[in-house]
């Protein structure tokens, strides 16, 4: 079985997957309670109903053989066999949970049959199994326990090889795939050595300040070293940490040192991180480890006021600097079930690639490469409200390893692009002129694949894509973000026909418009304040940009798009300075933005107000504008 589900699944691991019988809820992940992780709605896997199901053994006094899971090979691999035999064998003992708990007075009541619960592409998953465990002289072949009479990992291991096919597709799975589908949290991998967490102070504190967050909210992070080669895996490093092996945050503290131990370690704080080996043992022997020299500065009681304590073996704390110096991979899941104070801070949908013979149609356009026909894939907009926030967003492809036998490949390579877009954005993109390119995820094919960034105010369009054109499936898009940020398909080409619309006369002429800068703005005195910001109209529609302080040389780069009726409407860019009670007009621009006008970059000077022959005021803006009287060009 895979190393990481191993670790996970071991006894005290955290594990907090199985729901509605199996799992002891003394294990379950810190942070995360069963109401947390179960939630509405729920789907029942094969259509299995638990309760018909036992109470038709427990009418006919038997035990509960699943029809949907034998006992036999093929619930074990695709194509291959153990060496050695194996037989499928009932535990003597079972898990201590309620209506499944093994009562000699109550034989009557157990039928051999438990039930739990998985996060699986987007819905609770209820998976009914029989107790047929699989062992090779009497010894069980996957997940075991140290305790010779617990068996609820095994059960829940059970479950999991169900949902995903067999048992040999639980090989392969990443931590953040398995907590994933335990919890429902959304993953984010970070790279500890691209961060450059070692080097650069205020990435370094940033981070902290991120697990922190995630932790309290009841997330669950862990974390490895890398391992060159097979031969390395679990090798111990020279601080007692192993290679390969997953490892659990169980605690993370900023802690104000008093006046005392401030002069013992030489800083007024300590940022600490409290991790767990799931073996139990084997743990970290440098700065902080249970028998190193920072320990025997402390009093019982300052360890008590500090919270510098371990719940059991296997806990050890380390400094955040060498959290970073150590490990090389982070897994980050946060807890993104519950809406805080009424805000949204997930937005997920289900959608997929398809494939139609109208072009306009087609949902399957491939990668980024494949620039003829990339934007006839999905098209997703979503908008941030304010700079500086960070948003992760994570595509899911729907899980082919149930078709191996048939000879399908496990995963597609997947990935996806991320343009920002016109502030008034309400139709697909049909070609990429003026748009920026704000991000890329990995191209790979895995199950799962993500992109973290810090992203600056405005509108966004994500678009999910295979790697090759023309295939079909389904996906799980999902974007976290502490401010709400409405993501929404794109599903239109352009402006419908309607009524109102044939009154007022249906667009003829489709503009795009990029304002990158303002400089030279006046100000009448030295010592003046210029704020300025912009407003682009055209006709009845406008939209403004985000104010930038201070600055007569204004960097906007803000986009507009606009359907118009006739040319002679015009697009009209103002320039305004924020003030405290009455904000002042610095000048504008009048442009017809004709089909046959030149596409390139443009400058031209501010004038007063009265259309293009107006006096000249002070400072300019360049921009550069793109109009087309085909309405799907843009």
């Amino acid at each position: 079985m895979n190393r990481l589900c191993r670790g996970y699944l071991a006894k005290g691991s955290g594990s907090g997957g199985g729901g509605g019988g199996g799992s002891s809820s003394s294990n379950k992940a810190p942070g995360i309670t069963q109401f947390d992780i179960m939630g509405p709605p729920l789907k029942l896997f094969k259509n299995q109903k638990y309760q018909e199901l036992k109470q038709e053994c427990i009418r006919d006094g038997r035990l509960f053989c699943d029809p949907t899971f034998l006992p036999e090979n093929d619930s074990l691999f695709y194509n291959r066999l153990l060496p050695g035999k194996v037989v499928w064998k009932r535990p003597q003992t079972i898990p201590n949970h309620k209506e499944q708990e093994w009562d000699p007075r109550k034989l009557d009541k157990y039928a051999g049959i438990f039930r739990f619960r998985f996060w699986h592409f987007g819905e609770w998953t209820e998976v009914v199994i029989d107790d047929l465990l699989p062992t090779i002289n009497g010894d069980l072949v996957f997940s075991f326990s140290t305790s010779m009479n617990e068996f609820w990992n095994a059960l829940l291991e059970k479950a999991y090889a169900k949902l995903l096919g067999c048992y040999e597709a639980l090989d392969g799975l990443t931590t953040t795939d398995i907590i994933v589908d335990f919890t429902g949290t959304l993953a984010e991998t970070v790279d500890m050595q691209k961060g450059r967490y070692t080097e650069l102070v205020e990435e370094k504190y940033k981070l902290f300040g991120e697990l922190y967050k995630t932790f309290t909210k009841g997330g669950l992070i862990c974390c490895s070293i890398e391992f060159p080669n097979q031969e390395e895996q679990e090798v111990e490093t020279d601080w007692g940490l192993l290679k390969g092996h997953t490892y659990t945050m169980t605690d993370i503290r900023k802690i104000r040192l008093g006046e005392r131990l401030v002069e013992v370690f030489s800083t007024e704080k300590l940022y600490m991180i409290r991790l767990r080996n799931p073996l139990g043992r084997q743990e970290w022997s440098g700065p902080w480890s249970e028998i190193s020299e920072e320990w025997q500065q402390l009093t019982a009681a300052d360890r008590k006021n500090l919270g510098l304590v371990m719940s059991d073996d296997g806990e050890f704390w380390m400094s955040l600097e060498d959290f970073c110096r150590n490990f090389h991979e982070l897994n980050v899941c946060r807890n993104v079930n519950n809406p805080i104070f009424g805000r949204k801070e997930l937005e997920s949908v289900v959608g997929c690639w398809t494939v139609d013979d109208d072009p306009l149609m087609n949902r399957s356009g491939g990668c980024y490469n494949n620039r003829d026909t990339f934007l006839q894939n999905p098209q997703y907009i979503f908008t941030v409200p304010e700079d500086g926030h960070k948003v992760i967003m994570s595509l899911q492809q729907k899980d082919l390893r149930t078709y191996r036998r048939m000879g399908r490949p496990d995963n597609y390579i997947i990935g996806f692009e991320l343009f920002k877009v016109e502030m008034n954005r309400k139709f697909r993109l049909h070609h990429l002129y003026i748009q920026e390119r704000a991000g890329t995820s990995t191209y790979i094919d895995t199950r799962t694949v993500f992109l973290s960034k810090y992203l600056k105010k405005g509108n966004y369009v994500l678009v999910p894509t295979m790697f090759q054109h023309g295939r079909t499936s389904e996906f799980l898009l999902r974007i976290f973000s502490e401010v709400p940020v409405q993501l929404r398909e794109l599903t239109l080409d352009m402006p419908k026909m309607s009524c109102w619309n044939l009154a007022r006369g249906y667009p003829k002429v489709v503009t795009q418009i990029t304002v990158h800068s303002a400089e030279g703005l006046e100000k009448k005195y030295a010592n003046e304040t210029v704020n300025p910001y912009l407003v682009i109209k055209c006709g009845k529609e406008e939209v403004r940009s985000p104010v930038q302080k201070n600055t007569v040389h204004a960097i906007f780069d803000t986009q507009a798009i606009f359907y118009r009726r006739t040319t002679d409407i015009p697009i009209i860019v103002q320039v305004w300075n924020r003030r405290k009670f009455c904000d002042q007009f610095l000048g504008q621009v009048t442009l017809d933005a004709d089909p046959s006008d030149c596409r390139d970059l443009k400058s031209l000077y501010l004038r007063k107000k009265g259309g293009p022959t107006a006096k000249v005021k002070q400072g300019h803006i360049s921009f550069k504008v793109i109009s087309s009287d085909d309405l799907t060009e843009l």
